[in-house]
C-alpha cells in the first residue's frame, strides 16, 4: 500500500491554502489558541458518550494496533484488510443503539495506531474503500448522527505504526526505524485531518491519541483544527496543549477548572477491539458507577464499544447499553447538564448540581444515616429524585440526611435532590470527612496529617500517603465499618514517586490474622487486579520491600 503525495491530489491545494495562511500568520511558537467557552460548556453538559473501536483487527479477536507483532504478525495484520467485508454493518443501527444507552455523542476511531483509515482518504490507499466492503464507514456514520441528533467526534491517532515516516514501528511501537520523515508525516497528519472536518463535520472534537516523540508539533495541530472549526474541541493528546484531559481506564480526580473525559471499556476484559465471543462485558452497575462518579468529578465519561468483524454491536454489549440508558430515561436529570460538587467525591457518596439545585448520589447506603459538611445556604426541600420526602437537618457545621428505610437498602444510588436559596455554583468545594477508618505504619513527617493514610482513600490523585525517607517495609489499612464483599482492587504510586514499591501483598483480617488475597511485585501509576470476591471489614496493602519510602496516591476498592 502506498501514501499519496499532495502534488497531484484535486483539491488539496484548496484544503491547505487557509492552514498555510494561518501558519504563515501564527508562528509555532506562539500559544495554540483556546477552545470557545461555550463549546466546551455545550460538551460538558452532554456528558455522556460512545467510543467505537473498529477495522480489519476485529477479524482476529484481538487488540487494535497493539496485537501487530504480538498475536499477529506484522505481513499477516497489514494484509487484514483484504479480507475485511462487514456487510452487517448498519451506521442508523450503531447511533440507535447509542441513543437508547442515552449517549449524546458517538467518537469513532477514524485511524488507530496501525494506520488504517475508516473513511475514503485520498492520501493513502490504506483503507476502507480499498477493502471488499468499499464503503466509506465515517461517511455514513457522521450522516446517521446527524440525521438522529447525536454529535459526531473522529478518533485520530498522532501515532502510527504502519507508516514509514514514522520513527517507531510494531510491535508496540518499541522497534526504531533506520529512517523516518516526521516532516513529511506532520503534512500527512495534517491534510488528513483536514480531510475529516472539512468532509464529514462539523464534528464536536478531534480525539488525538500520541507519542511524546511528536511533542511540540501538536499546536500546529490545534492551530489547524480551529482554523477549519473554530467550535470544535480537541484533546490532550495532541503533543502540546488541548481543551481537555484524557484518564484511561479510570475515572479522573474531581476537577472544575479544567474539562476532562475518562474513555472507559465495556468489555469484561477491558478489550477496546473485538474481543471475541467470550469476551463479556462488565455489570450494568459497574457502567452506572462510572457515570455517576464521572459527573460527579466534574467529567465526562467515553464509553467504548468493540463492533464485531461483520459490522454488529454484539448484543450483549447492546443489551448492557439499553440497561444504562433505562437508568437515565429516569435518572437523567441528576447527569447530564451538571456539574460536580459541592462535595468531593467519596466511595459512598457523589454530588451534582445545577441551577439551584444539588443531587446526592448515595452510593452506599449503609443504615440510611447520611452526614456531609454543611453548605452555606438555606435548603428548601429535600425529596427523592422520583418522589417522596426526605427528612434532613443542618446544624453545627453537619448535614444530616436520613434515608427512607426502603431507600436504604437499595443496593444502588439512591439520588437525593436538594433545593437551596441560591445558585449552587457559587457554593464552595465541601470535603466530606472519610467514610472509613484508615491507619498506617508509618506517615511521613511524623504523622503529618498532610500526608495520612486517609489521603490515599479519597479519589483525589493529587494527594498521597507518604511515608518517612528511607522505609522499606510499611502498610496502610482501612476499616471499613461493616463487613462488604470485594472483588478487585486499584492502586496507584503516587507520581513522581512510581517505582519505588517492588515486592506488596494485599490483604483481608480474619480474626486476628491477616490472609493474604494476593501477591505483587509492582505497582506503579496504574495497578488494577481482580479476584474471587472476599467479604470482610478490614482490608490492608502489605509493602514487603521498597527502594525509598512508598508514597501511595490511591486505593480504590470495586465492590461486587
Amino acid at each position: 500500500m502506498k501514501k499519496l503525495f499532495f502534488n497531484g491530489l484535486v483539491g488539496l491545494a484548496l484544503a491547505f491554502s487557509t492552514y498555510a495562511l494561518q501558519a504563515e500568520s501564527t508562528p509555532n511558537d506562539t500559544p495554540w489558541p483556546k477552545a470557545d467557552p461555550a463549546a466546551v460548556a455545550h460538551w460538558r453538559d452532554l456528558r455522556f458518550g460512545m467510543f467505537i473501536h473498529w477495522g480489519p483487527v476485529s477479524l482476529t479477536g484481538h487488540e487494535i494496533g497493539w496485537s501487530r507483532g504480538e498475536q499477529t504478525p506484522i505481513a499477516v495484520y497489514d494484509n487484514l484488510y483484504k479480507q475485511f467485508n462487514p456487510t452487517n454493518f448498519n451506521a442508523d443501527e450503531w447511533v440507535s443503539i447509542a441513543k437508547a444507552a442515552g449517549m449524546k455523542y458517538i467518537v469513532l476511531t477514524t485511524k488507530h495506531h496501525d494506520g488504517f483509515c475508516l473513511w475514503d482518504t485520498k492520501l493513502t490507499d490504506y483503507n476502507i474503500m480499498h477493502t471488499p466492503f468499499h464503503r466509506d464507514v465515517v461517511k455514513e456514520l457522521a450522516a446517521a448522527c446527524k440525521k438522529q441528533g447525536i454529535e459526531f467526534g473522529a478518533y485520530y491517532s498522532v501515532t502510527d505504526w504502519y507508516d514509514q515516516d514514522w520513527p517507531v514501528t510494531s510491535p508496540a511501537g518499541k522497534v526504531k526505524r533506520e529512517k523516518s520523515d516526521l516532516d513529511a508525516y506532520e503534512k500527512y497528519l495534517q491534510g488528513q485531518i483536514t480531510e475529516l472536518i472539512q468532509n464529514y463535520g462539523p464534528l464536536i472534537t478531534i480525539w488525538n491519541d500520541v507519542s511524546a516523540m511528536y511533542g511540540k508539533r501538536g499546536a500546529a495541530t490545534i492551530k489547524l483544527v480551529r482554523q477549519l472549526q473554530p467550535n470544535i474541541l480537541i484533546n490532550n493528546r495532541t503533543g502540546d496543549g488541548g481543551d481537555y484531559d484524557t484518564p484511561e481506564q479510570k475515572i479522573g480526580k474531581f476537577q472544575l477548572d479544567r474539562p476532562w473525559e475518562s474513555c472507559m471499556t465495556v468489555s469484561a476484559h477491558n478489550a477496546w477491539a473485538w474481543g471475541g465471543a467470550n469476551d463479556g462485558v462488565k455489570p450494568v452497575s459497574a457502567c452506572l458507577e462510572m457515570l455517576v462518579r464521572g459527573a460527579g468529578g466534574d467529567g465526562n465519561i467515553l464509553l467504548n464499544v468493540g463492533p464485531r468483524p461483520d459490522g454488529v454491536i454484539d448484543p450483549a454489549q447492546a443489551n448492557l447499553l439499553k440497561n444504562v440508558g433505562d437508568w437515565l430515561a429516569t435518572n437523567g436529570e441528576a447527569i447530564y447538564g451538571t456539574r460536580g460538587g459541592p462535595w468531593k467525591p467519596t466511595s459512598a457518596v457523589v454530588s451534582t448540581r445545577k441551577d439551584q439545585t444539588i443531587y446526592v448520589h448515595v452510593m452506599k447506603a449503609g443504615n440510611g444515616r447520611i452526614e456531609l459538611p454543611a453548605v452555606p445556604a438555606e435548603i428548601k426541600s429535600a425529596t427523592l429524585l422520583n418522589g417522596g420526602q426526605v427528612e434532613f437537618s443542618q446544624k453545627d457545621g453537619t448535614l444530616t440526611i436520613i434515608l427512607p428505610q426502603s431507600v436504604a437498602l437499595d443496593s444502588f444510588d439512591a439520588i437525593i435532590k436538594l433545593e437551596v436559596d441560591r445558585p449552587v455554583m457559587d457554593l464552595p468545594v465541601l470535603t466530606p470527612s472519610a467514610d472509613f477508618q484508615t491507619t498506617a505504619s508509618n506517615v511521613f513527617d511524623g504523622d503529618n496529617t498532610s500526608y495520612g493514610p486517609q489521603l490515599a482513600f479519597d479519589h483525589n490523585a493529587n494527594t498521597r500517603w507518604a511515608t518517612d525517607s528511607g522505609t522499606k517495609q510499611a502498610w496502610i489499612a482501612a476499616d471499613l465499618g461493616k463487613s462488604e464483599t470485594i472483588e478487585g482492587v486499584r492502586i496507584q504510586e503516587a507520581v513522581p514517586y512510581t517505582g519505588r514499591v517492588t515486592k506488596f501483598e494485599f490483604q483481608y483480617r480474619d480474626g486476628q490474622a491477616w490472609k493474604t488475597i494476593f501477591s505483587g511485585d509492582n505497582i506503579g501509576d496504574h495497578f488494577e487486579k481482580k479476584f474471587e470476591p472476599v467479604k470482610a471489614q478490614e482490608f490492608r496493602l502489605n509493602i514487603l520491600d521498597a527502594t525509598e519510602g512508598p508514597t501511595i496516591a490511591e486505593i480504590e476498592f470495586v465492590e461486587k
